[in-house]
């Protein structure tokens, strides 16, 4: 283990750290469901009817009705793809995001049996870091499972997520350069603490950060108005359009962890973690409780704004993406500099 905890000895066995990612896999794979029900209802309501509501008690059992549904399905493939890649481009998409969530912290150390042991995976020295590393290889999913198709309009929707990705992720990470230098460490826990004695979460200090951040994450999740990745209505499907049945569920799957590491991510560098405001003191086993709670609204956002806005047109999503954030992004990193390494 590295970072804060490391520089004061303390070590945690590796059946502990086995556990740990078996326990928050657990927790979020079962969370999935609940929040494409939730999706689904709240752009029900957005839209004037019910959402789902047959399958179980208030329609809560769709999902597994759906599960079931592909599960079933036959793996078709395209005579004219790539056998071994088509096969292995749904998993890279799921590994890199559940790779992602073992250095978000979801509270501090805790004494539990007379063991401490810390609510996260890993706290790594290089957290954002280890983010951009899984974000890019993440690409690799997108891009070899539209290349491998055979399909021209599968090889356009990954051509489109290179471009995209590569964009938006420059003004992402530019967002979080204001944040690191506030906090002076590169540790997701060190920032959430950073945060603590500050006496003032960063979404404050570094609002248009936090908007640029948020922005590109809609962006590199593809989540609508920037789902110009898999346009249906000149893609067909994008990426996923010769997938079906249990590979399609896995690129779907990704997606939706993929917003759950997003919102976890900007709860733990803007919002303070696991930490209450007005100085509320709660019990350190609510602290994962606070981190999911808060990490739900960023979700109930995305489902918002999926309801609200209309897609944007490619060059409309390239033109924002270089002329507005990055400048923008540029700057916030630029007066945070002044202000912290130089304070008037």
């Amino acid at each position: 283990m590295v970072g804060p905890l490391a520089e004061v000895g303390y070590y945690e066995a590796w059946w502990i750290q086995v556990v740990k990612s078996i326990a928050v896999f657990f927790v979020l794979l079962n969370l999935q469901p609940i929040i494409i029900v939730g999706e689904r209802k709240i752009l029900g309501r957005f839209q004037g009817r019910y959402g789902p509501n047959r399958v179980g008690p208030y329609g809560l059992l769709q999902p597994m009705a759906e599960i079931v549904k592909f599960a079933t399905k036959e793996n078709f493939r395209p005579r004219t793809s790539i056998g071994w890649l088509f096969a292995l481009a749904p998993v890279v998409s799921i590994m890199t995001a559940i790779g992602a969530l073992a250095i978000v912290p979801f509270g501090d150390t805790q004494d539990i049996f007379g063991t401490e042991v810390g609510l996260y995976g890993l706290d790594v020295s290089i957290g954002p870091l280890y983010l951009f590393a899984m974000g890019a290889i993440a690409f690799y999913g997108i891009m070899l499972g539209g290349w491998a198709s055979g399909s021209k309009y599968s090889f356009l929707g990954s051509m489109r997520a290179a471009a995209q990705l590569i964009s938006y992720e420059v003004s992402q990470g530019l967002a979080l350069v204001g944040v690191v230098m506030q906090a002076g460490t590169l540790s997701l826990v060190g920032i959430v603490e950073a945060q603590q004695d500050y006496g003032l979460w960063y979404i404050v200090p570094q609002f248009v950060g936090f908007l640029i951040f948020l922005t590109a994450s809609f962006a590199e999740t593809n989540r609508a108005p920037f789902d110009l990745v898999e346009a249906d209505a000149e893609l067909v499907g994008g990426y996923f359009t010769e997938y079906g049945g249990g590979r399609m569920v896995a690129y779907l799957f990704a997606e939706y962890m993929n917003m759950c590491v997003v919102s976890l991510i900007t709860v733990t560098l803007f919002l303070g973690g696991w930490h209450l405001p007005f100085g509320i003191d709660a019990p350190g086993w609510l602290d994962p409780f606070v981190v999911l709670g808060k990490a739900s609204l960023f979700l109930i956002f995305f489902f918002w704004i999926r309801a609200t806005l209309p897609r944007l047109r490619y060059d409309q999503l390239m033109s924002f993406g270089w002329k507005v954030l990055l400048p923008l992004a540029t700057l916030n990193a630029l007066v945070t500099a002044v202000l912290v390494v130089e304070p008037w």
